[in-house]
C-alpha cells in the first residue's frame, strides 16, 4: 500500500506507542478523523479513558484529520465543570441522595460552552491540557505543557499557561490559501503524490494543487 490504512490500529507495526484514534474510538461523544494519532509510550490504546476525562455531559470532544497528538495531552469535558453561582464550589450532587435530590437543578441548569472542536493538521505538544468548549483552529500548534483556556485561531502557535499567541505560523493571505485548499480534505492518494510538498512547500503551492485538482473551496 502507499499509503498507511486509516484504520490500522497500529500504523507503524515496530512502534505500538503510535496509534491512529479513528478505529480506537467507540464512544459517541468523541469523533476523530482519519489519520489523526496519539502517541503514548504505555497507554496508547486507553486514549478515550485516559486522556478525555469528565465526559458526562452531552458535550462532545471533536477532532479533526492528520492531526498529531503527543503524549500526555488531555482534553477536560464539562462534565468536571463546578458550579460558581454560590458559596460552595463543592459538587453535592454527584453523591446522590437528598443531597442530589436538593441540587439536581442547580447543575442541570449550569451553563456550558458546548463542544470542544480541533480542526484539522493540529500538533499539541506533550502534556497539552485542553479545556472545555474550546475551539481551536486548523494548523495550529499547541506547545508542550500549554494549557489552552480560549479559543486558538488557526495556523496560530501558542504556550503557557494560560496559552497565548507566541506568533503566527503564516500571514492572513496565506491562511485563506491553506483555509482554502483544505488539503487534508484531498483524496488520500493525491495527498500521497503531494506529500513532500504539503510537508515543505509553501501556501502558494498547496492552493496551486488544489486550484488544479478542483478542489479549492470557494471564498
Amino acid at each position: 500500500m502507499s499509503h498507511p490504512d486509516p484504520l490500522a490500529v497500529h500504523p507503524l507495526p515496530a512502534h505500538e506507542r503510535v496509534v491512529f484514534l479513528k478505529p480506537l474510538i467507540d464512544s459517541p461523544r468523541i469523533v476523530v478523523g482519519e489519520y489523526t494519532y496519539y502517541d503514548d509510550p504505555e497507554h496508547a490504546t486507553s486514549f478515550a479513558h485516559r486522556n478525555v476525562l469528565y465526559g458526562y455531559g452531552p458535550e462532545r470532544l471533536i477532532i479533526g484529520r492528520y492531526c498529531a497528538i503527543a503524549a500526555g495531552t488531555r482534553f477536560l469535558m464539562a462534565g468536571g465543570d463546578h458550579p460558581t453561582m454560590g458559596v460552595s464550589t463543592f459538587p453535592f450532587t454527584i453523591f446522590g441522595g437528598e443531597w442530589a435530590e436538593r441540587t439536581l437543578d442547580v447543575v442541570t441548569g449550569m451553563p456550558s460552552r458546548g463542544d470542544t472542536v480541533v480542526g484539522n493538521d493540529v500538533w499539541f505538544g506533550y502534556q497539552a491540557t485542553i479545556m472545555p468548549g474550546v475551539r481551536i483552529g486548523d494548523g495550529a500548534v499547541i506547545a508542550a505543557g500549554a494549557v489552552v483556556t480560549a479559543d486558538v485561531p488557526p495556523y496560530a502557535i501558542v504556550g503557557g499557561n494560560p496559552a497565548t499567541l507566541i506568533r503566527r505560523r503564516f500571514d492572513d493571505a496565506d491562511i485563506d490559501r491553506l483555509r482554502r485548499a483544505a488539503w487534508w480534505d484531498w483524496p488520500t492518494e493525491l495527498v500521497t503524490e503531494h506529500a513532500r510538498t504539503i510537508m515543505a512547500g509553501t501556501p502558494a503551492d498547496i492552493e496551486h494543487i488544489a486550484r488544479e485538482n478542483g478542489l479549492e473551496q470557494p471564498r
